[in-house]
């Protein structure tokens, strides 16, 4: 079949190109085109595997060079899955700040936060002991709250070295920690030994007409 004659040809030039020769043209373009603008080290969905090839972890395709990778991000399929891929992350990403919106306005309703005035430290007694019968060590706390607030009690708690953010922590000390409002809560740095926890051994006790709350404990 005679082509260069054909209606429309140019003499010479090899006549019209058909539908399969345009697209292997338009690809060829579209490959050159994008080796000029696209970075491949940051394509997030190129593999090269253990062979030489390349890999698409989105269309789980393989392609033997760059320029094949290339085409195959501009085709329909590729173009297709990163439209899905987009909306699929955006609305797992709208389902998300729904359930953490949602959590954090329980937590607000079930916990809400106390506020109040402090008015400083309180003033306090500490003195060292030792049980006439075993001989243990210990220490007594007296806090002196003479505008605590009505119906209050103090607490106490005791807290690691390496919870704290205002020291250096240091595993040969720990904290004990009292509070009570309106006050600010007030720290005593002692030695980083086990509390003898057993009954008859520590005891605590605040006097609502004194306004003191004492606070005894003997080390192991």
């Amino acid at each position: 079949m005679d082509q260069q004659n054909r209606v429309g040809s140019k003499f010479g030039g090899g006549g019209i190109a058909g539908a399969n020769e345009a697209g292997v043209d338009r690809r060829e373009r579209l490959r050159k085109l994008a080796l000029e603008t696209i970075d491949l080290a940051k394509d997030p969905y190129l593999l090269r595997n253990h062979l030489g090839g390349l890999e698409c972890r989105l269309c789980l395709t393989l392609h033997t060079n760059e320029g094949s990778y290339l085409a195959h991000t501009q085709g329909k399929k590729h173009q297709t899955n990163l439209a899905r891929r987009a909306a699929r992350e955006a609305t797992d990403s709208s389902v998300y700040q729904s359930q953490l919106l949602a959590q954090q306005a329980a937590a607000q309703r079930l916990a809400p936060k106390k506020q109040f005035l402090k008015i400083g430290l309180p003033g306090y007694q500490a003195t060292k002991i030792k049980d006439p019968e075993s001989g243990q060590l210990g220490l007594l706390f007296q806090i002196f709250y003479p505008e605590i607030k009505p119906d209050s009690i103090p607490m106490h708690r005791f807290m690691s070295a390496y919870e704290q953010r205002i020291e250096a922590p240091s595993r040969d000390h720990q904290y004990l920690l009292i509070a009570a409002e309106p006050y600010q809560t007030i720290a005593f740095k002692v030695q980083s030994r086990e509390i003898d926890h057993q009954p008859g051994k520590g005891w605590k006790h605040f006097d609502p007409d004194t306004k003191t709350y004492s606070l005894q404990f003997l080390f192991v």
